[in-house]
């Protein structure tokens, strides 16, 4: 393992080309589907099933890291040179004799370059949708140039490609910090930027998905405030919960409500969140001490307590409007609370089993997916378009002196 070297661009073009024809598949799926409803129709479906299966690799991902395949292959983009394992087998063979319960194992191998390529063809579905962007845009100019001479009803602007460039650079900075998750031997503070980065992009595809075709939504200004709380808290929660994972700190407590039998067991903050450290490392070079990893553990328990709370109050307020659109997002958010509470004492009380650790890692993306989503139709509501409101306005009609004299008339 230690022999590989940390970059080989080798097989890039070939891992580039599988993951092109692997995208091919959804994309040719949804031109079948959608190839009644317009460029616009079918971006659209492009890009909520990119959302989709971005889901699936954050969740893949998840297994990926929870399985220790973070690893599988020791350089990038291939595995130890070669676009598969297949062409790795003798590599991986003597890295496994070596160490049979090591990072590289042939099991191991092919769960990081399934990752891998995933992320690739995601990359190239985005891309896709980029493209289709600018060719929607071009039609509805065209289409505009083409009105402006004889009608005064211009066609609808087409699909902005802003949303889908901004997400192709997203989707590039992730594909750098995947290669420094590899290179950087698993350093915590990058395989979190990672996890959270893969959640943001969840979020960008969400709101090009919206930008498509809006759907507003009405909330008073001062529920709009506690939505933007509630998604700013859970965004720090999903960080934390994040640095629990990288650090492997969930097995720190494996009671519940207490943490080793106590409520406030001992804990050491300061090597617990020194961030610039490596795995397992304290901050100063030694071995990470057991109470830094209660601390991480305990502070992400702790702050759900608080995030429980604001999610219920954000649903309570969200169903006091008796609006039925909010009652259906109040519902939503409960239930992602519940399967996050579920999920996350299951992995206390469980001893961390996989598909639970995977599951909690599902529920923080939805959760934060969702509540960017209803923080851009109210966003929304407030910039689209009035319905139409009818204006009385008066015109003088000259009246013949004959006519008026009748109209004077009668009664």
């Amino acid at each position: 393992m230690s022999n590989a070297p940390a970059y080989d661009l080798a097989p890039l073009t070939a891992i580039a080309v599988f993951g092109a024809l692997l995208a091919l598949v959804p994309f040719l799926w949804v031109w079948r589907r959608q190839r009644h409803a317009g460029r616009a129709g079918r971006l659209r479906a492009l890009t909520v099933l990119t959302l989709f299966l971005t889901f699936d690799l954050v969740l893949f991902g998840a297994f990926t890291r929870l399985t220790d395949s973070g690893l599988g292959c020791p350089d990038w983009p291939g595995c130890y040179g070669s676009a598969s394992p297949l062409g790795a087998g003798s590599a991986i063979g003597s890295a496994q004799s070596a160490l049979p319960t090591g990072p590289v194992t042939h099991g191991k191998a092919w769960i990081e370059m399934t990752h891998r390529y995933l992320a690739t063809a995601v990359g190239a579905l985005i891309t896709l949708s980029l493209l289709m962007s600018l060719l929607a845009l071009r039609g509805a100019r065209s289409a505009r140039l083409g009105q402006s001479s004889g009608s005064a009803t211009g066609a609808a602007p087409g699909p902005a490609p802003w949303w889908a460039a901004a997400t192709l650079v997203w989707v590039c900075g992730q594909g750098a910090f995947g290669a420094l998750t590899v290179t950087m031997k698993l350093y915590p503070a990058i395989v979190t930027l990672h996890l959270l980065g893969g959640i943001g992009l969840l979020v960008l595809l969400a709101l090009h998905a919206e930008s498509l075709r809006p759907a507003p939504l009405r909330l008073p200004r001062a529920l709009h405030r506690t939505a933007w709380g509630v998604a700013l808290l859970c965004t720090l929660q999903v960080a934390l919960g994040g640095w629990v994972s990288t650090n492997y700190a969930v097995l720190a407590c494996s009671d519940f409500p207490t943490c080793q039998g106590q409520w406030w067991p001992p804990m050491d903050f300061d090597h617990g969140f020194t961030l610039l450290r490596e795995l397992g490392a304290g901050k100063d070079g030694g071995y990470l001490p057991f109470a830094a990893l209660t601390a991480i553990h305990y502070t992400h328990r702790l702050m759900a307590y608080a995030v429980l709370a604001a999610l219920l109050l954000l649903a309570w307020r969200l169903r006091a409007t008796g609006v039925p659109a909010l009652r259906r997002w109040a519902l939503a958010l409960v239930g992602v609370a519940a399967w996050q509470l579920a999920s996350g004492l299951g992995n206390v009380l469980l001893g961390w089993p996989l598909l639970a650790a995977v599951a909690h890692t599902g529920g923080a993306a939805a959760l934060i997916t969702l509540l960017a989503v209803l923080l851009a139709r109210a966003r929304l509501s407030n910039v689209v378009a009035p319905t139409s409101v009818s204006v009385s306005v008066s015109v003088p009609v000259p009246v013949p002196t004959a006519l008026r004299g009748r109209l004077s008339a009668a009664p």
